[in-house]
């Protein structure tokens, strides 16, 4: 039975937005908070939530990506001059009659770009990375949010990030007042939990690995993940090493071209590195809970699902010292510079063959973990929204 505190109090009879763009691809970390925020709300409010889809507003959540959205994409960049912008301005106008049509009193932003919005605007704003470590963004990505988010910030009503490190950025940078700015931890699915050898071993199997035999590295194939140094630490491992222990990179070609190399290409042939490409939702549980360990030695990172994700599956956890991650994971993890690929080959080395700092840092991973969820963030996320409302 959902408490009439949890059903969102000041907010009985109110309409909410959320912009469900990021549903439409295949699920990385934005879209899953999109999502699992949704989901909740669905339960949390009185009236399940209104999102809108791109071209209009549904009070179905998606599940599932649609069919064709990479092609779709591909061909509009190809062919329409400044393609974000017009494609900007013709969801503004599907956006803005229908949300009136629907009486939409508060529209939450969950991916960075609000649109103009009659009523109060809550807008998440995951980090500022373009801002941060612009080299390792696409230039028309900076482009458009240096150009659009001083005016976005300045329209919030209220401005959610999720942890104090990058609070404390937007704080600093966009000249905010604190009262304007909330912290409201990401979750990791019920979903993500051990799982033994049998469990997973048919899904294993499909990529030719073995239970507890395998190095994972997950998140979407760009220079800010920085998965150039893991391939560099895995590199300096004995051979035989390698041949027993392959490193595993699951996520999808974002953009750079930093993995081509002739290093990479070597251990792609032999085996040692293997490219699962986008991993489904259904499916990644497993490859979290099969794994030794996993590594994270991104630049910089708002939260970092994975690292939570993996700890949660019980599997230890290496991320660079960068950014939030010492935040997000404190003691329950070994911390590396993210550009040492000596370092992080040894702790990577100790790992595999440490059978008590295996243990320990397994066990400190699952009671981390158990910290995030994502029901708390969406109850945080619904205060948030009180306070709102009341200004009004």
């Amino acid at each position: 039975m959902t408490s009439g505190h949890e059903r969102g109090g000041a907010l009985e009879g109110i309409q909410l937005g959320i912009n469900g763009v990021s549903l439409l691809s295949p699920l990385t970390g934005i879209g899953q908070y999109t999502y699992q925020l949704a989901q909740q709300m669905q339960t949390l409010l009185a009236h399940k939530p209104w999102l809108f889809y791109g071209t209009g507003w549904r009070q179905e959540l998606r599940s599932a990506p649609l069919p064709g959205v990479a092609g779709i994409k591909s061909g509009i960049k190809r062919f329409v001059p400044q393609p974000y912008l017009v494609s900007r301005f013709i969801q503004q106008c599907l956006f803005s009659a229908p949300s009136r049509r629907h009486r939409i009193d508060l529209y939450h932003e969950p991916n960075f770009l609000a649109f103009r919005h009659a009523g109060p605007t809550v807008v998440t704003v995951h980090d500022l990375s373009w801002i941060r470590h612009p080299e390792t963004q696409p230039p028309e990505r900076v482009r458009i949010l240096n150009r659009l988010m001083p005016a976005i910030v300045a329209r919030a009503a209220h401005i959610i990030v999720p942890t104090d490190f990058v609070r404390g950025e937007v704080i600093d940078y966009y000249k905010v007042a604190p009262e304007r700015v909330s912290t409201t931890l990401y979750g990791a699915g019920s979903q993500f939990r051990p799982f033994d050898g049998a469990a997973c071993a048919p899904l294993l199997a499909q990529h030719g690995l073995e239970f507890g035999r395998y190095i994972l590295a997950v998140g979407t194939l760009e220079p800010r993940k920085n998965l150039s140094t893991a391939i560099d630490a895995f590199s300096r491992l004995p051979d035989a090493v390698r041949q027993r222990h392959p490193l595993v990179i699951a996520g999808m070609r974002g953009w750079g071209s930093a993995l081509l190399s002739p290093v990479l290409q070597n251990l792609l042939e032999k085996r040692q590195v293997i490219l699962t490409g986008y991993v489904p939702q259904a499916d990644l549980p497993l490859l979290y809970a099969g794994a030794r360990m996993m590594v994270f030695p991104s630049l910089y990172e708002g939260f970092g699902l994975p690292p939570v994700e993996a700890m949660a599956s019980g599997v230890p956890v290496i991320v660079s010292n960068r950014a939030s991650l010492p935040e997000v994971v404190g003691e329950a993890a070994i911390t590396v510079e993210a550009l040492d690929a000596v370092q992080l080959a040894e702790d990577i080395n100790n790992l595999l063959f440490d059978q008590t700092l295996h243990d320990r840092l397994r066990e400190a991973g699952l009671l981390r973990a158990a910290r995030f969820s994502w029901r708390q963030c969406a109850i945080e996320t619904l205060t948030v929204y009180q306070k709102v409302i009341k200004r009004l």
